[in-house]
């Protein structure tokens, strides 16, 4: 056999499965819950635990805004232990991790459309937009870099945009969590837009510097 021919027959193979890692998963995870635990002491710094935790509808918008956020972020985690491994990309389907995104949107939409259209703006805007807005994507730097890290020592992905764009919402969702605990506003469409944005924001950034930071 000609040595271009064994070349051919190994790339072949190479490319017709995955490489695997069982441990893949693990570390990613592991690495997630130190970044998760550093958000929640950085955002508990910045912000606090919000007073009225105990109070009336508080602790169930926490709730919702958790489970939002950790549905992003567990889809997030869950494509990028596949994506990092060569010939990976093929499993990554990121019209499922948009589904979070969409669950919540249609709650904003049918909370709008119960409420009167003196309302809106407030339930969109809330109190906090601005805040919001600056808090999450700034929270997030801490997951962010720690899972670009693990990425970068144990992994090898070949599609270095959608691993950065993962990579983004991923800690764009435990950010939304360690932010939740401070926010008081509590209507869906604020979550909507500014929860939902700020964390596309971070999937946006991660994909611009998924190219110059993974790569090999």
């Amino acid at each position: 056999m000609k040595t271009d021919e064994l070349i051919g027959l190994l790339g072949a193979s190479f490319a017709s499965e995955p490489a695997k890692s069982p441990n893949m998963l693990r570390r990613i995870a592991l690495t997630a819950m130190a970044g998760a635990a550093g958000t929640l002491c950085l955002a508990l710094l910045m912000s606090g635990v919000r007073p009225d935790l105990g109070e009336g509808w508080a602790l169930v918008f926490l709730l919702a805004k958790l489970a939002f956020a950790i549905a992003v972020g567990g889809l997030a985690l869950r494509y990028l232990s596949r994506i990092v491994r060569p010939g990976g990309e093929r499993r990554v389907h990121l019209g499922i991790a948009a589904l979070p995104f969409v669950a919540v949107m249609t709650l904003a939409v049918l909370s709008l459309a119960n409420a009167p259209p003196a309302h809106w703006g407030t339930m969109l805007t809330g109190h906090m937009w601005l805040e919001c807005l600056i808090s999450i994507p700034v929270i997030a730097v801490v997951p962010f870099a720690s899972l670009m890290w693990v990425v970068r020592t144990i992994g090898a992905p070949t599609d270095l945009v959608r691993t950065g764009a993962l990579v983004g919402l991923a800690s764009g969702g435990v950010s939304a969590m360690g932010y939740a605990i401070h926010c008081m506003d509590d209507t869906m469409p604020f979550v909507a837009v500014w929860y939902g944005g700020t964390i596309a924001l971070c999937s946006l950034t991660g994909a611009l510097l998924g190219p110059r930071l993974l790569r090999w």
